[in-house]
């Protein structure tokens, strides 16, 4: 990464609202199992594995971001989710098999379109001057990420 890349990302993350973290975060980790996965088929067991632990901290990170007091049912059920990726993706370290890898990336493209379409109406809500949208989902990570 050159460093006109890097200030550039920075910036991006500083200011970025938290949502817009997720999504960033959801989009890293999608890119880091599609990176694995490429490794995997062409045997380059190193590759992988560094993809995919880049991917399992990333989903850390969504995990420890989640704020039960806002809404606990929902962030159970997102922790859920979460683990379960991890768990493939653990596996898919492990094995080195794809299948459990392409798992994890299917529920994380799932999640990455439902985040996206939250923002959407969240910003859809806010434009109409509902005040709810003001409030914070319960499933943003509070995150510092760095590059």
């Amino acid at each position: 990464m050159t460093d006109k890349t890097s200030a550039y990302l920075k910036t991006q993350i500083l200011t970025a609202r938290p949502e817009q973290l997720t999504l960033m975060l959801f989009d890293a980790a999608l890119r880091f199992a599609g990176k694995a996965r490429q490794s995997l088929q062409e045997k380059n067991y190193e590759g992988s594995f560094e993809a995919l632990a880049r991917a399992e901290q990333i989903v850390i990170e969504l995990l420890n971001g989640l704020r039960p007091e806002a809404d606990p049912e929902l962030c159970r059920r997102q922790a859920s989710l979460y683990l379960f990726v991890y768990s493939r993706l653990v596996e898919a370290n492990m094995t080195r098999k794809i299948e459990p890898l392409d798992d994890a990336a299917r529920v994380l493209g799932t999640l990455r379109e439902t985040w996206l379409l939250l923002m959407e109406k969240l910003q859809a809500e806010g434009a109409a001057g509902d005040d709810s949208a003001s409030a914070r989902p319960a499933v943003t990570p509070a995150v510092s990420v760095q590059g």
